[in-house]
This record gives C-alpha cells, sequence and structure tokens, in this order.
C-alpha cells in the first residue's frame, strides 16, 4: 500500500494540502506515523452495515493519509446522529442524499441527483454542516415483494397496487412511517392504502423473513441488498419517482472536520459505485468484517 498511492489519486479530485510523505508501505488496518495535527476525526455510521462499512473506508483511508480516527459506528436513525454530528461529537458520517434533504424538508419536490445535492447546502449550513462530493453510488429505498405474490396479483410497479382489494401491510423501519416515502406518500401519490409493521433491522434477516412468511405483503429493502436478487423478491417500479435518488455522500460537521482531509474523503467517493455497494453487502452477508471488506476495497480500488 502506498501513501503516494493516495496523494496522487486525492490531488486528481481535489488539490489538497495533506503531506503523505514517502513510499512507505503498511497494513492499511495498522495506525499509520500521525502527519496530521489535531484531534481525532470521529466517525459515525448509520445501524446497517453498508452505512458501516463505508464509515470504515472513510477510516482506513484517512489513516492511511496520516490522521487519528475514533469510530463511533451504528449510532441509529437520523433522528439520533444528526444531533450528534451538530454537536460536534460526529465529525464525519456517511449519509445520503435524497434521505438526507428530506430529513431537512419534507415537503422538497427535488428528486434527481443534482437537485438533490444541489439543494443541501442551504438547507445545512445553518446548522454547521456540509457535503462533500456526492458518489455515483446510489442506494434507493424501494418497495419489494415476493415473486408469488407479484404473480398471483399481477403487480409490478406501485401503482398496480392501487386495483388490489385485499389488505397490504408494509414492513420496515420504524421512521419509515413518517417519512414521504412511506405510507402517506402511497396514498396520495398512489391512492395505495397500507398497514404498518415497524421490524427494527433496516431491510436485514428479520425483514427478509417477514415478507417471505408473508406477515408482510410489502418490505423496504435498499436496492443495493444482495437479498433481493438471493431471495427473488420483484422490487416495484415506481413510474411516479415517490422515492427519490439517494446518492452516498459524505456529511460533516465543519467546525472539526478538517478541512485538508476532505481530499481523501473526495477520492473515496469518486471511487465508490452501485456495483460496489452490491459487492461490499454481499461479502457482508458472507460473514466478513467491515475492516476487512474496507481494507480489501481500499487496495482494489484506491490504494492498490
Amino acid at each position: 500500500m502506498s501513501f503516494k498511492r493516495i496523494l496522487t489519486i486525492t490531488a486528481a479530485v481535489a488539490v489538497v494540502g495533506v503531506a503523505l510523505s514517502g513510499c512507505a508501505t503498511a497494513d492499511p488496518t495498522a495506525a499509520p506515523t500521525a502527519t496530521s495535527a489535531g484531534p481525532a476525526i470521529v466517525i459515525g455510521s448509520q445501524a446497517f452495515s453498508e452505512n458501516e462499512i463505508i464509515g470504515e473506508i472513510y477510516a482506513q483511508a484517512l489513516e492511511a493519509g496520516g490522521y487519528t480516527v475514533e469510530r463511533k459506528f451504528n449510532i441509529g436513525s437520523r433522528e439520533v446522529y444528526i444531533p450528534a454530528i451538530e454537536s460536534g461529537e460526529v465529525s464525519l458520517l456517511p449519509e445520503y442524499t435524497g434521505g438526507l434533504l428530506q430529513y431537512f424538508d419534507t415537503a422538497t419536490t427535488a428528486k434527481s441527483a443534482a437537485d438533490i445535492y444541489a439543494a443541501l447546502p442551504a438547507l445545512l449550513t445553518p446548522s454547521g454542516l456540509s457535503v462533500l462530493d456526492q458518489s455515483t453510488a446510489s442506494d434507493e429505498d424501494s418497495y419489494n415483494v415476493t415473486k408469488e405474490f407479484s404473480d398471483a396479483n399481477n403487480v409490478k410497479s406501485l401503482a398496480d397496487l392501487s386495483a388490489l382489494t385485499i389488505p397490504l401491510t408494509v414492513g420496515g423501519n420504524s421512521e419509515m412511517q413518517t417519512r414521504p416515502y412511506g405510507p402517506d406518500g402511497l396514498l396520495s401519490v398512489y391512492g395505495v392504502k397500507v398497514s404498518f409493521t415497524a421490524i427494527e433491522d433496516y431491510g436485514g434477516p428479520l425483514t427478509v423473513k417477514a415478507l417471505n412468511d408473508g406477515a408482510v405483503q410489502l418490505a423496504d429493502l435498499y436496492t443495493s441488498d444482495p437479498a433481493i436478487t438471493k431471495n427473488n423478491f420483484v422490487t416495484l417500479t415506481d413510474p411516479q419517482n415517490l422515492m427519490v435518488a439517494n446518492n452516498v455522500v459524505a456529511l460533516i460537521n465543519t467546525k472539526v472536520f478538517p478541512a485538508d482531509a476532505t481530499g481523501i474523503i473526495n477520492a473515496v467517493n469518486a471511487k465508490l459505485t452501485t456495483a460496489g455497494l452490491v459487492q461490499i453487502n454481499t461479502e457482508s452477508a458472507a460473514g466478513d468484517s467491515p475492516a476487512t471488506i474496507a481494507a480489501k476495497w481500499l487496495k482494489e480500488n484506491l490504494i492498490g
């Protein structure tokens, strides 16, 4: 692993003042010799594996660049971690643009990746927050049904649900109940009335089991989740764009995150892809740890 390689890629994305000296090699999980003074960068994550892995990728890239990093992963939902990053308790956290925008502006009409990203600065600046470069990697919430349900009811789209007369229940994390894309959104956009069951594992095994067992007819799963393909679920199309673009982006507290480290994070996001998210989620499902997955990703994509 070459620290000079990190500097080369970082400079190609954004000119920064990080001094990555020499061409020494090291294990990306090992603590490097510090080259940047200042307090530790505290990296948080949401409480699901993909977000923790991205946080770990950020952490290891920063450590390779000479920064001291403290991890504070699996914090929870936005209702919990947004106050933590606003207070400076957390310096940086991997985020998703559409969900972040809707948290601060529930009435937003922005749908595209470009429009959502452009709308964020005005909403974040008053809280002392900012976003770095957004990635092309995206991971949207999506409504999923079993193939059996899809075939039996001729359902391929959210719009198709309006023709059904059977009771429908959607399963997802509790905060989904009040999100713009939740039950109220289904009713207002598609005329579909659903009940809601809270399943607190962010589309994890409990949600998958509930869908397979018929405890819920619809489940909120992230589009990068390999469980969709593994279980042969049908992701319902969304012709009215109820679900907004959700590109990976780093949310920072501008007062505590060092400005000269932004290039490192931007270099990571420039290499993240949607296919890459599916891959790291597949490795996580196979039992690999976030630290192992992150080290492998950095070796293959950034540090080399």
